[in-house]
């Protein structure tokens, strides 16, 4: 796996954002070497860093567009003790399209934003309350934060989920500082006018596809779903293929441009 965007041939520039809660967020700005048909901003998941979406960001570039990407709060290089599975990232989302726009020397044009699980959900819940964004693509994301500590804790603890739940909700919540059922895309998802694309993974055991299908089922705006019935969680599309690029690149060609 590639660490920096010059191991996959791609020039960059560094870029830091401080957010709102003072935390230093470090992140990636790679320019399309012909007029940009818009930029693309890259969210990855849970446990992950910027560099994993270094692959999609060569296919995006190497289609016309730019690529911005960061590494989330308490991930990778950026500051932060805690997750909040977009709390407060999605203002930190909005932080970075504040940073973008202020580059006088960048084409910005249309902004499409890229999520893969914790990232489509987050995503999901910055479209809802930022115009400045003109399409969605979400790839796995979870329905409510809630539903994913049931799903978790039945996985896992192999226990129903009305025994540990709410006294694990409410520790995350008093240490983290934030609001669990506040972390909602399927409410996002209602007040979203742009168009959404879902990529679901048919056999994702960390994250249900049924989540995604309930996403679309309740989006009010352009929508459209790409399942792969033999993919996980994290490579639909290793096992997708070309398929699963053509569909991406149709997307932002017909729906951003």
């Amino acid at each position: 796996m590639p660490a920096f965007p010059t191991e996959v041939g791609l020039p960059f520039e560094h870029f830091t954002i401080t957010t709102k809660d003072s935390l230093l967020l470090r992140g990636w700005y790679i320019a399309s070497d012909t007029p940009p048909k818009g930029t693309i901003l890259y969210l990855h998941g849970i446990g992950d860093n910027k560099a994993l979406g270094l692959p999609l960001a060569k296919l995006l570039c190497e289609n016309g567009y730019n690529v911005a990407m960061f590494d989330l709060r308490a991930h990778g290089e950026s500051e932060g003790k805690y997750c909040t599975y977009g709390y407060y990232e999605k203002y930190d989302v909005q932080l970075v399209l504040d940073f973008l726009f202020s580059k006088k020397d960048f084409n910005v044009g249309k902004i499409g934003v890229f999520g893969l699980s914790m990232g489509a959900a987050i995503a999901l819940q910055t479209a809802a309350i930022d115009q400045r964004i003109s399409v969605v693509v979400a790839e796995n994301s979870f329905a409510s934060l809630r539903s994913i500590f049931d799903d978790y804790q039945k996985r896992i603890i192999k226990l129903p989920f009305h025994y540990l739940r709410n006294a694990i909700i409410a520790r995350a919540e008093s240490i983290a500082l934030f609001e669990a059922k506040s972390v909602h895309p399927l409410a996002s998802v209602k007040n979203i006018s742009v168009p959404i694309l879902y990529i679901v993974g048919k056999q994702d055991t960390k994250i249900h596809p049924h989540y995604s299908e309930l996403l679309y089922e309740n989006t009010n705006a352009p929508k459209e779903i790409f399942t792969v019935e033999n993919a996980g969680h994290a490579n639909v599309r290793e096992v997708a293929g070309k398929k699963y690029d053509n569909t991406l690149l149709s997307f932002f060609e017909r729906r951003l441009r």
